[in-house]
């Protein structure tokens, strides 16, 4: 049950560092909506974006593990064993989050495409 509250931390913490203040639009002189409140178009991240950058996180999170071990095999006294432990269970969490939400999308596609129209 705590690597599911930590994978869903791990996702809030994703989603938090993407969100970006969502801009309004606001009528001008003639009632037209044009420019928004901030004076851009503000963007906010799409699905894929934030698919892709957990994906790039937890790659990261697998070559830090992975280099961690390295460190640890050649005898480096900063890559200590408790650390070298640690990198490799947040690598696998992350890894296996990963695959949840590929199998859950996978799940919710095929039920989409199994719809009647």
């Amino acid at each position: 049950m705590s690597d599911i509250n930590a994978i869903l931390s791990q996702i809030r913490g994703y989603q938090s560092q993407l969100q970006t203040p969502v801009a309004r639009p606001v009528a001008d002189a003639e009632g037209v909506r044009g420019a928004d409140a901030i004076g851009g178009a503000a963007k906010t991240p799409g699905f894929s974006e934030t698919l892709s950058s957990m994906v790039k996180g937890v790659s990261n999170a697998q070559a830090e593990s992975g280099a961690l071990q390295r460190a640890f095999e050649l005898g480096d006294p900063r890559a200590d064993l408790a650390r070298v432990m640690v990198a490799q269970q947040q690598a696998s969490v992350a890894f296996k989050a990963t695959v949840e939400v590929r199998n859950r999308l996978v799940q919710a596609y095929q039920d989409v495409m199994n719809m009647p129209v």
